[in-house]
């Protein structure tokens, strides 16, 4: 399921430091500035809220790592999930199987940052695109998203991450303000 708040601006930060675990407390609190403060509350919710409609779990969630820095939620290794956030939205994926997620809102996009990330083929089709934003930014969530699923994180070389496309399930939103992509394994 996809658990998405696009008004992270209005949380509570206080109330919602009172609901989530010390692990996540001390998370955010390590912002300097409320919306990363407020970003980092937010997606920690919408796990909470997740957890608690399709699990019944009600407890709030403590996290370990594996090797790459991706979270797993403590004693239930059978859950997946993923958490994103940009601008005011905040997203979180859950799964019975692997799962990645990003979410990113639109903004300007530089000439030199779609050489950067982009092959030839992606930036043929983002020039010729009607939106050039939209089609930047659809190609960028598939590629952090496939990174996350993977737990690969972000790399270097970041052209070729859609080489083998045909290995995974995209679900791709796109609103006026934001775009997510949700990819699993096939």
């Amino acid at each position: 399921m996809i658990y998405l708040n696009d008004h992270s601006d209005l949380l509570d930060i206080e109330k919602a430091l009172a609901t989530v675990s010390a692990q996540r407390r001390e998370h955010a609190l390590k912002f300097a500035h409320e919306s990363g403060r407020r970003l980092s509350l937010a997606v920690y919710l919408l796990l909470m809220e997740g957890l608690q409609k399709e699990y019944g779990i009600t407890e709030a969630p403590v996290f370990d790592y594996l090797e790459g820095g991706k979270p797993v939620i403590k004693g239930h290794p059978e859950i997946h999930f993923n958490f994103s956030h940009s601008g005011k939205v905040a997203l979180c994926a859950i799964d019975s199987r692997p799962v990645g997620a990003d979410v990113e809102t639109a903004r300007k996009i530089t000439p030199s940052l779609i050489a950067y990330t982009m092959n030839e083929q992606e930036q043929a089709m983002i020039s010729s695109a009607p939106d050039q934003i939209k089609a930047f930014l659809s190609f960028w969530t598939k590629k952090e998203a496939v990174l996350k699923l993977t737990g690969e994180g972000i790399r270097s070389d970041l052209k070729t991450v859609l080489d083998n496309s045909e290995e995974f399930l995209f679900e791709t939103k796109t609103t006026e303000n934001y775009i997510y992509t949700i990819a699993r394994y096939r």
